[in-house]
């Protein structure tokens, strides 16, 4: 293979610098998809992926000496002589002899990072902490740098809720418990990277006040056949595995990738929960003492495939092919004692439940990508997406008391979601710096939901008309934008504005006691984005974003049935809440790529929070959401990657926030808090084989809603590597939440009535994982044609 440099540099001091290498076979073909990794004393700095016409580009260069290291599948590694900066140096050329044995590990001596820091988002390399190994990827979100995970599985980011999560680029249309469940039958084997984007451009949907938590798959685009294949093990206070097999193979025109992962666990949560009811002047009346286990097991498989045909050296399209299937069978007792307010036992209600639930979904992905010209593409994706959720429930009420009654309910749930989306993108380079995008979306869902309860009147079930609903919910979205980027020598610019047009109509089917009624509302809203950024010396560079978005209620959260949580204990949605919108403004100053610090502001307006409300008669509490007022969010967080030593790496994260929200729920409630969250990462490698690996995180007291205060939570991890097989394997063992700290803690104000709770999880467990990968690199017929297939695979990977 033939390396071709170009370093385009300006001498002097203060300066940063450009490098670009031309990478080609030993046909001088581009080598579209090689890795190229700048190198700075054995430490990886920066990497980038060999475009169409075999280019990786890099800028920001600092003063220094440098080497680049050059690896593609098929071929053997190398790496270039010493560069220094600035310098004279304009062309160098390197030969690779083509490698004839199968595809090992390339060994590089610097270890990939777990966090990584890149326009505007904070990516983190999921495969770079053995700690991951054998998590879910809702784990492997609560211990990451800036992001919290509350006890209904609501996600923060920089200490704001209100995060749109995607899938490959795309969102899951998902929130709550249904999106909980989704990213807790996901192994992280799974996952290749997570993007954290606090302020997304007008490219992105502009849902989530907070921002976008990108989670991308593997995928793999090299040439020939190769896979990996990883088997875990796992034991808590249950026994955990999980079994992930990844395959690709490319050939000419064509390329084609499957994926599998089977995840089965057993699970179990010990809920304690103290609920106290005063008068009207604050005088305790009576306590309700709450004690529950859930115990169960969890089996999910996920699977999805695709297929690449590069028609021409411009034009690529694709189809992709997913589908899970998950089954939690559970079997929950809880007991409700009541007490006077002195703890004397007055009743006792045991509750058992036995419960299945089900989620399932399919999605089928057409996506296009056109070269128009050499400053000019498009790309189309079209997204056909179905939920198919149920929820059957049976409820054995028991009354501990002499002559004490044994009532019996049931409950069926089933939800069915349908989700069609297109889209087009266009990009356009505008002279040698400059960029435009545009493009628009359409959307359209649709959602049948219904809830089913019946009670056993001694001879048979009948149908409690006063719980049971349909409900029907249709959204459609249209959405178009602009955005413009101009780099400058030292500046970079950036302004985009994204207008969203919203129209739902939902209709609740009415019984023999309940009325139909419908309800519906159309809205529209423009969303401005942009950033500023300045490079002030080889060292120092700041940034300044801002942006205005959107959180939409869910359909769960607008239908208004009721949902059984215990028989003193309901959940209720609410068709009269708004959208929430947000101003979020980040200043930030970068050093070198040792320390990033940032201050950020965020106002939320028709904030969105839970309600609760009582009902006193009945001595009932219902959870709702609902808009309360507004949320003021100033942070600051300090973001530390460093390696003092050769064989020490350590990343750390800090992020402090004060918080002040301000609303009505029945009274006039105004709360403030000060919460700090630390992650810290410290790799270790060990007489040059093996990876020791330390993880924490730690959160104080913190509020996401109104009438919440949650409690400090945090969690210690140990983990240990080593390659195998010659370097073909990897045998990893984690030893996640050692202390089993990683509980969840609180005390919730309802109008007069208060509840403590605390909830702990199977979070310690210890992993064993080993994880092969094989392949054999393609070489092409030396018979072949006119070498069109080699024109194919200059296409982008798109």
């Amino acid at each position: 293979m033939l390396l071709s440099v170009a370093a385009y540099c300006q001498p002097g001091a203060g300066k940063t610098y450009g490098f670009s290498l031309t990478v080609l076979t030993e046909k001088t073909q581009p080598a579209d998809g090689a890795t190229v990794t700048l190198l700075k004393d054995g430490k990886l700095l920066k990497v980038a992926i060999a475009d169409a016409k075999g280019v990786a580009g890099f800028d920001g260069i600092a003063d220094g000496s440098y080497i680049f290291s050059v690896t593609y599948t098929g071929y053997q590694p190398q790496t270039t002589g010493t560069y220094q900066f600035p310098g004279n140096t304009t062309a160098a050329t390197i030969t690779l002899q083509p490698a004839n044995t199968t595809l090992h590990e390339v060994n590089i001596t610097a270890n990939r990072p777990f966090v990584e820091q890149k326009e505007g988002k904070v990516i983190l390399n999921v495969d770079a902490l053995a700690s991951n190994t054998g998590a879910t990827v809702l784990e492997v979100l609560e211990k990451s740098p800036g992001v919290t995970v509350d006890r209904n599985g609501g996600i923060s980011l920089q200490g704001k809720t209100g995060v749109l999560v995607m899938i490959d680029d795309k969102p899951t249309y998902l929130s709550g418990d249904d999106l909980n469940n989704l990213l807790s039958s996901m192994s992280s084997a799974q996952v290749n990277q997570i993007e954290l984007i606090a302020n997304p451009s007008a490219r992105y949907d502009a849902s989530g006040n907070a921002g976008i938590i990108n989670i991308k798959t593997k995928k793999n685009r090299v040439k020939g056949f190769n896979g990996s294949f990883t088997s875990t093990l796992g034991h808590g206070l249950y026994p955990k595995n999980s079994e992930t097999l990844v395959l690709n193979y490319r050939n000419g025109k064509f390329n084609t990738f499957f994926s599998y992962n089977l995840n089965y666990s057993q699970y179990y949560l010990n809920l304690y929960a103290l609920r106290k009811y005063y008068d009207g002047n604050g005088t305790l009346l009576s306590m309700l003492d709450q004690p529950a286990y859930f115990k169960g097991t969890f089996l999910n498989n996920t699977v999805k495939t695709g297929l690449d045909y590069y028609i021409d050296n411009k034009t690529t399209i694709g189809i992709v092919l997913s589908g899970t299937a998950t089954n939690r069978d559970g079997n929950n007792t809880d007991l409700a004692r009541w007490l006077s307010p002195a703890g004397v036992p007055d009743s006792a209600i045991f509750t058992g439940n036995k419960n299945n639930n089900t989620f399932k979904n399919g999605a089928i992905n057409l996506n296009a990508r056109h070269t128009i010209s050499a400053s000019q593409d498009i790309a189309a994706d079209f997204d056909l997406l179905h939920y198919t959720i149920a929820s059957n429930q049976n409820f054995d009420y028991q009354l501990q008391a002499p002559g004490g009654y044994d009532l019996l309910s049931r409950a069926n749930i089933p939800t069915s979601i349908n989700i069609l989306t297109g889209k087009v993108d266009y990009t356009l380079k505008a002279g040698k710096n400059g960029k435009l995008e545009a493009g628009w979306k359409s959307s359209h869902s649709s959602t049948d939901n219904s809830a089913a309860y019946q009670n056993f009147d001694g001879a048979q079930y009948v149908n409690d008309d006063t719980k049971s609903n349909h409900f029907v919910y249709n959204e459609t979205i249209h959405a178009l934008y602009g955005d413009f980027e101009q780099r400058y020598d030292h500046l970079t610019i950036q302004f985009g504005a994204r207008y969203e047009h919203t129209g739902y109509h939902a209709d609740q089917l009415g019984n023999a006691i309940q009325k139909d009624s419908a309800f519906s509302r159309n809205y529209g809203g423009i969303f401005p984005s942009g950033f500023i950024s300045y490079q002030v010396d080889t060292a120092n560079s700041f940034s300044l974003s801002a942006g205005r978005r959107i959180d939409r209620p869910a359909f769960q959260v607008l239908n208004p049935f009721l949902f059984i949580i215990n028989k003193y204990t309901y959940e209720t949605g609410n068709p009269y809440i708004l959208p929430q919108y947000s101003w979020n403004l980040v200043l930030s100053h970068q050093y070198k790529n040792l320390l990033t610090t940032s201050i950020s502001y965020s106002l939320i307006s028709n904030y969105f929070s839970q309600l609760f409300l009582a009902d006193t008669s009945k001595q009932i509490l219902l959870y709702s959401q609902g808009n309360v007022g507004h949320t003021y969010n100033l942070g600051l967080s300090e973001a530390v990657s460093a390696s003092p030593f050769n064989w020490w790496s350590l990343t750390a994260q800090a992020v402090f926030n004060h918080k002040q929200l301000a609303g009505f729920n029945g009274n006039n409630y105004t709360s403030t808090i000060n919460q700090l969250s630390v992650n810290t990462t410290n790799q270790f490698t060990i007489a040059k084989i093996y990876t020791a690996e330390i993880t924490g995180a730690y959160t104080t007291h913190a509020r996401n809603d109104i009438q919440e205060l949650l409690s400090p939570t945090g969690q210690l991890s140990l983990a240990f590597s080593r390659p195998v097989l010659n370097k073909k394997a990897t045998i990893k063992l984690s030893y996640r939440d050692i202390f089993h700290t990683n509980w969840m803690e609180g005390l919730t104000q309802f109008p007069n009535a208060t509840e403590y709770f605390k909830e702990l999880r199977d979070t310690r467990v210890i992993t064993i994982a080993f994880t092969y990968r094989f392949g054999k690199a393609y070489k092409a017929d030396k018979h072949s044609d006119t070498g069109a297939g080699d024109e194919m695979d200059r296409v982008g990977n798109g």
